[in-house]
């Protein structure tokens, strides 16, 4: 039998669903704040910063960055608290306090460095209480209290050791093992109960109206009351009793969350009701809570045995999650008749609205689910099977000839319906109280998954890849007529038309656009394309609910427009949802009105829901949380933020963080900043919480930041001031040294340029000197080549002279040569004397003195002093040697020297030969190149 009831159980399982909303759970990892896995206790500071016992050291998160200080020596923090301005760690065997400096980062004092001597060996302090003066650190052994005035301990050292100490409104209590509970009072140690419970493991101690509540690690709730213990009785207490409870923290509503070992963490009302059990199957990052904090804002932090989550407990927004994936994508979703419907890519789905009762799968409804509508209290399912109509759980089908996409009322039609449908367009009709499939639009087939009908039975379809249709409906609303696809707008990616308020809209990535019904044209719409613009595009999908709002979605945003109840105009509404966190799949987003003020938004694993009256963006400041600034190639440096930053001129690579501490899963927080004295307009929206400046020039600088969420208003405004230095040779006193050395490079220039001009003056008198000289010069060159020209005209003469005078001397001598010889061939018989006589004048006459004179004047007026050097350059020369040298100067051959000398070519050659010895001239050089060279 019980196996048949397990079987059955299994069978019947997949058809239901454990179905529990919840508040938003933010998860962070290891991998995100880059420290240890284990984290042991938490604590806010006044700033709303948050700091985590971890395994490595204290762990610092401002809602943008983390921080990781190491701990003093290197071992687990175990425990932290935040008491005023100081952050106290305890971790082993040291504990002491972080203080922040001036640059925004942690520096950490040590206090049990000055008790070593009372510090067990291998202790390690596990809880911090703070109250009133004291400081209380508590390890396994013993409780050491510091007195922050007097800066003195003082130490309670039960025998057993301590398992815990707790603090109850105005009392510190502790509990020592087998030997009950215990109350500081004045510094000393006093039992408040030895009870058999007060031996049960306590976790926490709370303060009620009637005396104390005990929380036990495995026996649930204890009242304490006087001394005596009692249990409390309520579900949520024996559900505890069967869970190892590990940490407790009483809640700002007197709630309460408490962690466990291997359960998640519970959530219970004041009255000790459970709201929430969450565990890791529910959306925690893991089962073992070890430690619980409520921060200011109401966010219930876990630390965990690995990573931290953020249960946003106060949030608007619930979310059902479907870890098993049996739901699916939700594509649609309507609340009737206290039914909550949902629709998805599995099927369709119910339950009872407000109930933690699980989903119920409604039969015959397998397959994609693409709408649901209600109309006259029918609730009609748009299927990829076709058209059913639902009733409480269970759903008829009306029309199976193709799949469809939604549903649109007909104007003065009450019994009729028009569908969108895979293939065109069709018509419901109501017949007797029956739901009934009655015709096709004909002479239309496209697919029809964005339409609208208006009073005059025009049709406007948006086809994504095709545009937009129009058609007229004739009065039977059975054919089209007049198809016609716009221009414009423009066919989109995930483009959407719907009718808002009598008008037609369309959106695609373009802008939104509305029907002018006079000129049947769409006009872009500036108010609603501004969402576009502002943020970026990711869909065009368009949603009316049921209380007249027109939804969009935009990449961070989603956005809601009502109607104005004075004027036409469209008021917009933002609620800082970004896609990225929701899951909806693009094209299909999907809202619909679950109460007058509280929305369901389909996911792709689930869906969350969403109270519009409740969601307030929230009251934090911007803050600057750091400046670093560094030299190229070397490490950040981290800089002052108490006062105005003064950094090198080479440090000039500033980074300035900043954050707003929310820590809500849903709001999104987004920053712009003006850096004075480099930016004239302020940078674009973005939730980067870093502005980096690279190689900024010398000069002054104001840094403004400030940041929105949910596009409201900034709440105020952040400054840092800084300067970056000139570099030496552009300070001050340097341009005081070049104004000096200008002045003195000056005056030398001026001496110089002085002597300059000087020196050019007299170097034009100079060249103008010169330039008469010049031109005497010229002139007396031109006088002397006259003279020259002359004179070599005056010695071509004499050279011609001297030429006819020694022709004529050859001439003559020849002559009287043949005169001799024939005087000489003359017969015997003639006188001989005469003729002896007459030879004897022919050569006297030949070689007579008085010719070679005459020819030595001509020669020395034609070729002054050559006889003279030739006879300085060779004393041995006679006259007759100086003779043929004129006679070679005048290039004479041998031949025609011959008879001017009155001898024969051979004795001629000779003479050369002899005057070549007398001159000693190289055997290579000839005598007549030698003595015309001269």
């Amino acid at each position: 039998m019980k196996r048949r009831f397990a079987l059955a159980w299994l069978l019947f399982a997949p058809f239901w669903l454990l179905a529990q909303e919840l508040s938003p759970i933010v998860k962070y990892n290891s991998g995100n704040y880059n420290a240890g896995n284990q984290n042991w206790m938490i604590a806010q500071d006044a700033d709303k910063f948050m700091f985590f016992a971890n395994n490595e050291g204290l762990l610092e998160f401002n809602g943008s960055a983390w921080t990781l200080y190491p701990s003093p020596n290197e071992t687990i923090i175990r425990s932290v608290k935040v008491v005023g301005d100081r952050i106290y760690t305890g971790c082993y065997m040291e504990f002491g306090y972080w203080t922040r400096q001036p640059n925004k980062q942690l520096q950490y004092h040590s206090l049990s460095s000055g008790i070593k001597n009372q510090i067990k060996d291998d202790e390690q302090f596990w809880n911090i209480l703070g109250y009133d003066q004291w400081v209380i650190f508590q390890s396994l052994d013993r409780i050491h209290i510091y007195d922050t005035q007097t800066k003195k301990f003082s130490v309670i050292a039960p025998k057993n050791g301590v398992l815990k100490a707790f603090q109850a409104d105005t009392a510190i209590y502790y509990q020592v093992p087998n030997d009950g509970l215990y109350e500081i009072e004045n510094g000393a140690p006093k039992r408040v109960s030895n009870h058999p419970a007060a031996n049960h493991k306590i976790v926490n101690i709370f303060s009620n109206d009637d005396g104390l509540l005990v929380l036990t690690q495995n026996h649930g709730f204890f009242s304490l009351i006087d001394g005596v213990f009692a249990p409390q009785q309520s579900d949520a207490n024996r559900e505890l009793a069967n869970s190892s409870v590990y940490s407790a923290e009483q809640l700002s509503d007197n709630g309460f969350a408490i962690g466990t070992v291997s359960n998640g963490v519970f959530v219970l009302s004041a009255d000790g009701q459970l709201r929430y059990h969450i565990t890791q199957d529910k959306g925690l990052s893991n089962n073992t809570v070890l430690s619980v904090f409520e921060d200011a804002d109401h966010n219930v932090w876990m630390g965990l045995d690995n990573g931290i989550n953020c249960l946003n407990l106060r949030s608007p927004i619930r979310s059902y999650t479907d870890k098993t994936g049996f739901l699916g994508t939700v594509y649609a979703s309507l609340l009737h008749d206290g039914k909550l419907y949902i629709g998805t890519n599995q099927g369709l789905f119910c339950k009872t609205y407000h109930s933690n009762e699980p989903f119920q799968f409604i039969a015959h409804t397998k397959g994609q689910v693409w709408s649901l509508f209600e109309h006259q209290g029918t609730v009609f399912c748009g299927h990829d099977s076709g058209t059913f109509v639902v009733t409480g759980a269970t759903a008829s089908p009306i029309f199976s000839a193709s799949g469809t996409w939604g549903f649109v009322t007909v104007p003065g039609r009450k019994d009729l319906l028009m569908q969108g449908n895979y293939y065109g367009l069709s018509v419901l009709q109501n017949v007797g109280g029956q739901w009934k499939f009655r015709n096709k639009i004909d002479k239309f087939d496209y697919s029809a998954k964005h339409f609208a009908l208006t009073d005059d039975r025009e049709v406007y379809i948006s086809h994504e890849y095709k545009g937009v249709f129009r058609f007229k409906l004739d009065e039977n609303f059975a054919v089209c007529s007049d198809l016609t696809t716009l221009k414009n707008p423009q066919k989109g990616k995930n483009a959407s038309l719907v009718q808002f308020d009598g008008r037609v809209y369309y959106a695609s990535k373009n802008g939104i656009y509305v029907l002018d019904q006079v000129s049947k044209t769409f006009q872009k719409h500036a108010a609603l394309s501004a969402v576009f613009e502002q943020d970026e595009y990711t869909t065009g999908k368009l949603i009316v609910d049921g209380s007249n709002k027109l939804w969009t979605f935009s990449k961070n945003y989603i956005h809601y427009f009502t109607l104005s109840k004075i004027s036409n105009a469209l008021k917009k509404n933002t609620i800082p949802i970004p896609m990225s966190l929701t899951g909806s799949l693009s094209g299909y987003e999907n809202i619909s009105q679950l109460s007058n003020s509280t929305y369901l938004i389909g996911t792709t694993d689930g869906y969350y829901t969403i109270k519009l009256s409740d969601l307030r963006p929230g009251h934090n400041r911007v803050s600057i949380t750091g400046v670093t600034t560094n030299k190229i190639e070397e490490k950040p440096v981290n800089a002052t933020i108490q006062a105005d930053g003064d950094f090198a001129y080479n440090d000039n690579n500033v980074t300035i963080g900043f954050t707003v501490p929310e820590y809500h899963k849903y709001l999104y927080t987004e920053y712009q900043y003006l850096l004075e004295g480099l930016q004239d307009q302020w940078s674009h929206w973005s939730a980067r919480a870093t502005a980096n400046f690279k190689n900024l020039p010398a000069g002054d600088y104001v840094f403004r930041v400030r940041a929105r969420t949910a596009d409201a208003d900034p709440k105020n405004m952040a400054t840092y001031r800084f300067t970056i230095r000139k570099p030496w040779y552009a300070t001050n006193l340097a341009w005081l040294v070049y104004g000096i050395l200008a002045l003195v490079l000056a005056g030398y220039i001026h001496r110089a340029y002085k002597k300059y001009y000087r020196e050019k003056e007299q170097k034009l008198i100079d060249e103008n000197n010169l330039l008469l000289e010049i031109k005497e010069l010229e002139s007396e060159q031109r006088l002397m080549k006259l003279q020259n020209e002359q004179l070599s005209s005056d010695v071509d003469s004499k050279n011609r002279e001297l030429a006819v005078s020694t022709m004529s001397l050859m001439k003559k001598n020849e002559l009287l040569a043949l005169i001799k010889d024939d005087l000489k061939r003359a017969p015997a018989n003639h006188d001989d004397k005469s003729i002896k006589s007459v030879i004897k004048s022919i050569n006297e006459s030949i070689s007579g003195d008085n010719s070679w004179t005459i020819f030595k004047d001509a020669f020395n007026s034609a070729d002054n002093d050559f006889l003279k050097i030739v006879k300085q350059s060779h004393p041995s020369l006679t006259p007759n040697d100086l003779r043929l040298c004129a006679y070679l100067r005048l290039n004479l051959s041998s031949k025609e020297i011959a008879p001017l000398l009155n001898i024969s070519v051979r004795s001629v050659e000779v003479k050369r030969y002899r005057l070549r010895k007398k001159m000693d001239l190289p055997h290579e050089t000839s005598v007549v190149d030698y003595i015309l060279s001269i």
